[in-house]
C-alpha cells in the first residue's frame, strides 16, 4: 500500500491569496449580497406590517373592495371598550378571495376588530349558539358581548333573476360591505329605533323582502293592535300602518291624533278603496290632505312603463332628504295603481307638506277605479297632476311638568303598496325599498343610518362588429409583426455597413 506524503503548507501563499485581487471582488460581491438580502427582508417586514389598502390596490371597476367612508367612520370610532369578533365560518382551502380581501381591511381599520377563522369540520357546533339558520361556507357570524348577527353567503353574494327570462343572464352584486358594516352597526348600537306595525285592519303583511331590508337597516319592527293594547308604547319611535283594508275605530282615531300632536311619526301606506274611511280620512284631513278619487293613469308614454299606463314613473323631488338620494343618483321609483293626494291650500302656518313624487301633467284619474272599462283618457276622468307621496312636517310644543318642550310631527304617505312588492322594487334595482327605509329613517330620527348599497359584480364586455374584428385582426397578427420585423433588419443591416 502506497503512502501519502504529507506537504508542509505554504503560509505565505495562503496569507498572500487572502489579499488577492479576486478575493476583494469576491468578498465585496459576498457583502453586497448580504446588504440586498438584508434590505429584502427588511422591506418585506414593513410591507406586510402595512394595511392591506396600501399594498393591494382596488382596481375593480366597482371598487369592490374598497370601503366607504360611512363604513371607515363607524369601525374607527368603536369604544376601546367594545371589541368586535367577526368570526368567518370557512373550511381550511375553500376561502373566498374577495371576502377575505374585505375583511383584512375591515381589521386594518381598528384595532377593537377582529377575524377569527372558524372551520365549520372543527367545530360543528360552534355556529349554533349564534343562529339556529343553516350555515353555509364563507358565511360570518359578527359579535359584540351579548349580540351577534348571522350573515349568510348567500346575503353576501346576492343575485337577481328579474332579467332572466327575458335575456337568460343573472346579475351578481356583492354585499360584504352593505351586510358586515350594518351588523357592526348592530352589534354595537343599544339604542336601535323601534318601528311599531299596526294591525287589525286587515292589513296587507309585508313583504318578506322588505322586512328583512328593514332589519338589515337596523330598525326593530314590531306588531301592535291598538285595538288591544289600548296605548301607543312609549318607546315608539315610529308607527307604520300598511295598507289597511278597514276603517280606524273612533278609540285608534283619537290615540292617533293625539300621538301625531305631540310629535309622533308615522309612515302610512294605503291602496284605492272601494268602501269609504271616514276616521282614516279625518286623520289625514287633520294635515291638510285627501285622496282623489280614484285611480291614476299615465298620459306621458315616458312617465310609465311601456304598455302599462298604470305602472307609474313618477317625478322624483330633489329637495326632500328621503328622496333626494334617489333622484341624485338617477334611479326611477315605480308606482303601479297609485291613487292621487290632494293638498289643501290653506294649511296651519307651523305645517309644511312636500309633495315626494309626482305625476306628470298628462296624467288623470280614473273614479272608477279597479272598474274601468278603458285605460284611455275619457269624458269624466280628473285631470293631473297628482301628488302620489308626500311629507308633513310640522313643530309642536308639549308642556309637562311646567316646563314646555319642542318637537316635530312627521308623516309620510304613499298611496302604493303594489310599489314595495319584491317584483315591482327588482324592476328599479332596488330604488322602491331605498324610499321605503329613507322615509322609517327620517321619521325616526335615523338620518345618518347605515345605507351602504351592494356593488355589482356584472362583467362590461366590448362588442366589436366583425368587420372592425378582421381589421384589427390583420393589423396585430400581421402588419405590425412583420413592421417590427423590418425595423429590425433595417437596424441590422445598417450597423454591420459601419
Amino acid at each position: 500500500m502506497k503512502r501519502i506524503k504529507w506537504k508542509k503548507p505554504d503560509w505565505k501563499k495562503l496569507a498572500a491569496s487572502f489579499s488577492s485581487r479576486s478575493f476583494r471582488a469576491g468578498g465585496y460581491s459576498l457583502a453586497a449580497a448580504a446588504i440586498l438580502i438584508a434590505i429584502a427582508v427588511a422591506v418585506n417586514l414593513v410591507v406586510g406590517a402595512l394595511p392591506t389598502s396600501w399594498t393591494n390596490l382596488d382596481l375593480t371597476s366597482d371598487a369592490i373592495y374598497s370601503l366607504s367612508s360611512q363604513t371607515q367612520q363607524l369601525v374607527a370610532d368603536l369604544p376601546e371598550e367594545e371589541t368586535v369578533t367577526i368570526y368567518w365560518l370557512v373550511q381550511d382551502g375553500y376561502e373566498d378571495g374577495t371576502i377575505e380581501q374585505l375583511l383584512e381591511r375591515y381589521e386594518d381599520l381598528s384595532n377593537q376588530l377582529e377575524v377569527v377563522k372558524k372551520d365549520p369540520v372543527v367545530y360543528p357546533t360552534f355556529a349554533q349558539q349564534y343562529t339556529s339558520s343553516s350555515i353555509y361556507n364563507n358565511s360570518l357570524i359578527v359579535v359584540c358581548g351579548e349580540r351577534s348577527r348571522y350573515i349568510s353567503y348567500y346575503d353576501i353574494y346576492q343575485s337577481d333573476y328579474s332579467n332572466y327570462y327575458t335575456t337568460g343572464s343573472v346579475d351578481t352584486s356583492f354585499a360584504g360591505e352593505s351586510e358586515l358594516t350594518s351588523a357592526i352597526d348592530y352589534v354595537t348600537n343599544s339604542d336601535l329605533p323601534v318601528v311599531y306595525n299596526l294591525t287589525g285592519h286587515g292589513e296587507s303583511s309585508l313583504p318578506s323582502s322588505l322586512t328583512e331590508a328593514i332589519e338589515t337597516d337596523n330598525l326593530l319592527i314590531e306588531d301592535l293592535s291598538l285595538l288591544t293594547e289600548g296605548a301607543i308604547p312609549e318607546d315608539a319611535d315610529a308607527l307604520l300602518l300598511y295598507s289597511p283594508q278597514s276603517d280606524l275605530s273612533e278609540n285608534e282615531l283619537t290615540l292617533l291624533t293625539d300621538y301625531l300632536a305631540a310629535g309622533g311619526r308615522l309612515l302610512l301606506v294605503t291602496d284605492y278603496l272601494e268602501e269609504e274611511t271616514p276616521n282614516l280620512d279625518t286623520l289625514t284631513a287633520s294635515y291638510g290632505l285627501s285622496r282623489t278619487d280614484g285611480i291614476v293613469l299615465e298620459g306621458d308614454a315616458s312617465r310609465h312603463v311601456q304598455g302599462y299606463n298604470y305602472y307609474l314613473l313618477p317625478e322624483i323631488d330633489s329637495s326632500h332628504e328621503i328622496t333626494s338620494p334617489i333622484a341624485s343618483g338617477n334611479y326611477y321609483i315605480l308606482t303601479p295603481v297609485a291613487q292621487g293626494i290632494e293638498i289643501s291650500q290653506d294649511l296651519r302656518d307651523p305645517l309644511t307638506v312636500t309633495p315626494l313624487l309626482t305625476s306628470s301633467e298628462e296624467s288623470y284619474s280614473k273614479p272608477d277605479g279597479y272598474n274601468i272599462t278603458t285605460y284611455e283618457k275619457e269624458e269624466g276622468d280628473i285631470d293631473g297632476p297628482f301628488n302620489l307621496a308626500v311629507a308633513v312636517e310640522e313643530t309642536v310644543s308639549t308642556q309637562e311638568d311646567e316646563t314646555r318642550y319642542s318637537d316635530t310631527t312627521r308623516l309620510v304617505w304613499f298611496t302604493s303598496s303594489a310599489s314595495f312588492e319584491a317584483a315591482t322594487n327588482e324592476m328599479v334595482v332596488g330604488a322602491n325599498y331605498d324610499l321605503f327605509l329613507n322615509a322609517l329613517e327620517w321619521m325616526s330620527g335615523q338620518e345618518s343610518a347605515v345605507s351602504v348599497r351592494a356593488k355589482s359584480l356584472s362583467s362590461s364586455y366590448l362588442t366589436v362588429p366583425t368587420a372592425s374584428a378582421s381589421f384589427l385582426s390583420v393589423l396585430l397578427i400581421g402588419v405590425l409583426p412583420v413592421a417590427a420585423l423590418a425595423l429590425g433588419a433595417m437596424i441590422v443591416i445598417q450597423r454591420r455597413r459601419r
